[in-house]
């Protein structure tokens, strides 16, 4: 099978990297979202990459499934997590191409996870609604396409990232709970640093 290069790039960058590339701190707005979780969910957290977000989600008291196509993001993500003293499941999968569940996690994580551009990005959202059980909440966060003049973080692609329009229209067929564009300064290591241009979304199987 031939090795994907976008794959090899990743894995790459995170075996080369001493240290956590977007730190070990989980992303902000998964975590103003504590309210809406509860213990003994379980949780999917899409392209969770060194596991800072699967871990957190841990922390309260979650059952974490954490997928990621790099091994050595992987391994980073197991040992954050015992250091954290917390366990959560780990699978190697490319998801544009992984079996996704059917009805499976209570919560779906997908924090920045702008590596697809359309058709590929709309077939991961369908399948994210797929992997949710009945009232399961999907919780994005992504870059805008003003992100590309700010250049702290992200794709170098507008095509790559999200807009209001464009989720509205993905998961119109779900309840929008929050839903909100926005430029803020973020801190998540080296991988992205300094003001932003954001969209936050969580919206709701019906």
């Amino acid at each position: 099978m031939a090795i994907d290069p976008e794959h090899e790039r990743w894995n790459a960058r995170f075996a080369a990297a001493p240290d956590y590339v977007f730190g070990t701190a989980p992303n902000q707005f998964l975590v103003s979202q504590r309210a809406r979780l509860k213990p003994g969910q379980k949780a999917l957290a899409v392209a969770d990459g060194e596991g800072r977000n699967g871990v957190w989600l841990a922390q309260q008291g979650l059952e974490v499934l954490s997928v990621d196509v790099s091994p050595a993001a992987q391994d980073k993500a197991k040992k954050l997590a015992a250091a954290n003293g917390v366990a959560i499941a780990t699978e190697l999968a490319d998801i544009t191409r992984w079996r996704w569940p059917v009805e499976r996690f209570d919560v779906v994580a997908a924090i920045m996870i702008q590596f697809a551009q359309s058709p590929a990005r709309e077939a991961i959202f369908g399948a994210m609604k797929t992997a949710l059980k009945r009232g399961g909440l999907v919780i994005i966060q992504g870059y805008r396409p003003e992100q590309l003049a700010y250049k702290t973080g992200g794709p170098p692609n507008a095509e790559n990232m999200y807009t209001e329009e464009m989720l509205r229209r993905e998961f119109g067929d779900f309840a929008i709970l929050h839903l909100r564009a926005h430029d803020d300064p973020i801190a998540e290591g080296a991988g992205h640093s300094g003001m932003s241009a954001l969209i936050d979304m969580v919206a709701q199987k019906p």
